[in-house]
Order: C-alpha cells, then structure tokens, then sequence
C-alpha cells in the first residue's frame, strides 16, 4: 500500500449564524460544483479546533467559536480519493465570508438549513442528519 492509498483526514465546519449556515460552491477538486462547509486536510500535530479556525479563517476569513464536535464519516463517495470526515460545528463569531482561495470556492453563502442549495457534496446530509437527530456515526 503506499501513501495515496491510505486515508485522510479532512475536517468539515458547519458554521452557524442567525439561524443560516455557511455553504461555498467548491471548484479544482473532487466535489467540484458541489455545496460545503469550509474546511480541509488536518495537518501534522494540529488539532481539531485549531484545523477548523485555520480553516475557516483562510477560506472565508470569518473567525468561529464555540467549536464542537458533530459527526464522524467514513467517506468513500469520492473514490479513488477516501477520507475520515470529521464534522464540527460552530458559532460565528466575527467578519464576513469572503472568497480568499478562488481556485478552491467561487462563492459564500448564509443560507437557511430548510432551503440549501444543490447539488450538496456528499458530507452535509449527513451534517444536517446529526444536527437535527444526534446520530454521529456514518461507516459508508
């Protein structure tokens, strides 16, 4: 087995604002002309709350507290590419998301959890799942 066979880790925000949540049509990469959260790869020794404020911060250069844990997937959708998603959520804190890596998103979006747009990447069911019900497991 070699380095691209083994998974990685990639952690996804959920952030929280007056009732919306924070969604970016992604673009260069799997997923592409998908809806998500901000988010990205864990980095060596980082951790978890640290990789979503840095992630969240290079991406849309929002600040996020009260970061918790909200779901752990096993993701396999993207094949050949497979990841332990882990989901966080949070509160907004500070700012107004911008598009600060425009080869990786095209746009933010406030949109409210009852109305989001399409297509979804295939994380946020499963975020919106946990959220509303508890469940935190999903080995796909």
């Amino acid at each position: 087995m070699n380095d691209e066979q083994r998974p990685k880790v990639g952690v996804g925000v959920m952030v929280l604002k007056d009732g919306k949540v924070l969604l970016g049509r992604r673009k260069g990469s799997h997923g592409e002309g998908e809806w998500a959260w901000p988010g990205g790869h864990m980095e060596y020794m980082e951790s978890f709350e640290d990789c979503a404020k840095r992630e969240v911060k290079e991406e849309t250069g929002i600040e996020i507290a009260n970061i918790r844990f909200l779901r752990l997937m096993n993701l396999k959708q993207y094949a050949p590419k497979h990841y332990v998603d882990v989901g966080l959520i949070c509160d907004w804190k500070s700012g107004e998301p911008q598009v600060l890596e425009p080869n990786k998103v095209e746009a933010w979006e406030w949109r409210d959890m009852d109305d989001l747009p399409q297509p979804l990447f295939a994380t946020l069911p499963s975020y919106i799942e946990a959220y509303r019900t508890g469940r935190t497991f999903w080995d796909a």
